[in-house]
């Protein structure tokens, strides 16, 4: 019987318990869709089970393959060193797959929709809305200028105009991108934060929508966010397609 590779989410942790709690309604959301599917959850820092911890627990199980999946949006600093660190003193007797980061993906965008028609917002008011799109920030380019391009993206959906906006290490912030739809002439302006969970940076997008007309929730355990964990896990454990003429 062939044993299919364990998921193991990697989350960032914080000391914010609301973080915790989100990620951990998304696994279960991720369990409910793929209920033949092993899933495990392991954070890098401040909350336990640790990723190492889970990686030791399995090898000791006997597990061989698993497929590591960083709950991150974009391909920054943890997905590039931090999580690889990890995963190198992870026991030698598991053969790890480390998944691709979670965005950019059209599911992403139907969730941030998802939860801006929440927050009070319909279809209708798409023409005349601006919209923040609000992430946590990083410090590497690559990173920002996927969160610029998904942003590009989005207004072509039909949204009156979209502008990113960034809580940490970047700009503009979401305050100032608040203004800037006003200045352009959009009739109500709404922040919709690109983050997963709650915490520090996220209440910190909250405070600059202060002067927006809607505040939509974080992406959390929307369904389209755990299908984007399910195409990712699917991708790393498939076997790559044979190149034509090999």
């Amino acid at each position: 019987m062939r044993h299919e590779p364990v998921l193991v989410v990697i989350a960032h942790g914080s000391r914010d318990p609301r973080h915790a709690a989100t990620v951990h309604a998304l696994v279960r959301r991720v369990r409910s869709l793929r209920p033949g599917a092993r899933v495990e959850l392991g954070f890098l820092d401040f909350n336990i089970p640790s990723v190492q911890g889970v990686l030791e627990s399995l090898a000791a199980e006997g597990v061989r393959d698993v497929v590591a999946l960083p709950l991150l949006l974009t391909r920054a600093f943890h997905a590039k060193a931090d999580i690889p660190a990890v995963l190198r003193e992870a026991p030698r007797r598991l053969r790890i797959r480390q998944a691709e980061v979670l965005g950019p993906s059209p599911l992403l965008l139907d969730a941030l929709e998802r939860r801006l028609y929440e927050a009070g917002l319909t279809p209708a008011d798409k023409s005349s809305t601006g919209v923040v799109l609000a992430s946590a920030g990083s410090t590497d380019p690559e990173a920002i200028a996927v969160i610029a391009e998904i942003a590009r993206e989005w207004r072509h959906t039909g949204w009156c105009a979209v502008r990113p906006a960034f809580a940490s290490a970047s700009l503009p912030r979401t305050e100032e991108a608040v203004r800037e739809l006003r200045d352009l002439g959009c009739a109500r302006v709404a922040v919709a934060p690109y983050v997963l969970a709650p915490g520090f940076l996220p209440d910190r997008i909250a405070r600059g929508a202060a002067e927006a007309d809607v505040l939509a929730g974080v992406l959390g355990p929307a369904p389209e966010v755990a299908r984007v964990l399910l195409e990712r896990y699917d991708g790393a454990r498939l076997p790559m397609p044979a190149a034509v003429g090999a």
